[in-house]
């Protein structure tokens, strides 16, 4: 309880709704809003992801200030609960979400985006989780698992017990909670804008790609786990070896003073010497300058292998390059003792030429 006092005087909680305003291009750019009520008079808060832009977001506003807007958006939630509660003379104070997972792809599993989503859910969970009755995910593509994976360890048993993952019959099921003169008419229901926008945009934001006018700083730092020398005129090779479909490779790497090349292959066997041109490429190789801006990306497994990370310096007479790197096999949800049990079945083994170790995802 004190814990808590602490934060809402520390983060101003009490006049946040009055006194501050997030930077533009939060504003703008970060998705969702407030629009409609549940059958219980519960305001209902609505989250689209598909067409947000971590990367932008970060590159152009700082990690606080996007806490702030989050609590921000809870202490005006429970605002309207507590007017809601007047209006209807019943005890209003729990909120529906609803997250519309359309679009949702590799650009949101950025590093440094879910690392703060993660510190954002952890501090909702700390102060404020009371506030939500239940949360709907609605359209969720082939994806989602492994980007639920990554947050809900963050999430308590109690918050886990109130998410519904929702089928091809989610306007249905919406239905059961939401009046259709409640529920926006892009989502099955019969509620618009006063111009008679279906997407109801005066209150839901729906996001798009930021520009970089508003872009602050080039690059977000990184804590990289490892790191590797490729000496010059020669080539480094990192193995996974991935069980089953449907895992996601993701890396980020920097290297120091100059650029380097890079590129994703398969190959048979675990430890099996390979040249490039032996090997099937997935991502083809490519020089990054990744000495002026870190480097990230991912990669969906469709199929069961050997995945080979290659930094490429076979171009460079006179310069070894020393690249910091982090590589890591997220899995599709499964439960912890599944994933215990195939990781040390050699669910994700990495291999660097000379050095093994156990890479558990």
């Amino acid at each position: 309880y004190f814990q808590h006092l602490d934060f809402r005087k520390h983060m101003k909680a009490d006049t946040i709704t009055t006194e501050w305003q997030p930077p533009e291009v939060i504003e703008k750019y970060l998705s969702g809003g407030m629009c409609g009520y549940d059958r219980e008079g519960s305001p209902i808060w609505w989250d689209v992801i598909g067409p947000m832009d971590p990367k932008g977001l970060f590159l152009s506003a700082s990690k606080q200030d996007f806490i702030k807007s989050k609590i921000r958006d809870c202490e005006l939630l429970q605002r309207e609960c507590d007017l809601q509660s007047e209006r209807l003379g019943t005890h209003v104070e729990a909120i529906t979400m609803i997250y519309d997972v359309e679009g949702l792809g590799l650009k949101h599993l950025w590093k440094p985006a879910i690392d703060t989503y993660g510190e954002i859910l952890t501090m909702f969970e700390d102060n404020y989780p009371e506030g939500l009755k239940r949360l709907f995910v609605i359209k969720a593509p082939k994806l989602f698992p492994v980007a639920y994976n990554l947050v809900k360890h963050f999430l308590s048993e109690i918050t886990r017990n109130k998410i519904i993952i929702l089928g091809a019959n989610w306007q249905e099921v919406l239905m059961n909670y939401i009046d259709a003169e409640q529920l926006p008419a892009a989502y099955g229901g019969k509620l618009t804008d006063p111009d008679g926008d279906p997407r109801c945009r005066t209150k839901i934001h729906y996001a798009g790609t930021v520009p970089t006018s508003y872009y602050v700083r080039e690059s977000v730092k990184v804590d990289y786990e490892q790191c590797l020398t490729v000496s010059r005129g020669s080539t480094q090779q990192l193995e996974y070896e991935v069980l089953f479909p449907g895992c996601v490779l993701r890396w980020q790497f920097f290297s120091d003073g100059a650029d380097v090349g890079f590129g994703v292959f398969m190959k048979g066997k675990l430890g099996e010497r390979q040249n490039a041109g032996q090997m099937q490429e997935v991502l083809p190789s490519q020089r990054y300058n990744a000495h002026l801006v870190p480097e990230d990306g991912s990669l969906t497994c469709s199929e069961p292998g050997v995945y080979v990370l290659r930094f490429d310096n076979t171009y460079s007479i006179f310069q070894s390059k020393r690249i910091s790197f982090t590589v890591e096999v997220l899995l599709p949800g499964q439960s912890e003792s599944q994933k215990k049990r195939s990781a040390s079945e050699s669910g994700a083994h990495m291999t660097v030429p000379s050095l093994q170790h156990n890479i558990i995802s």
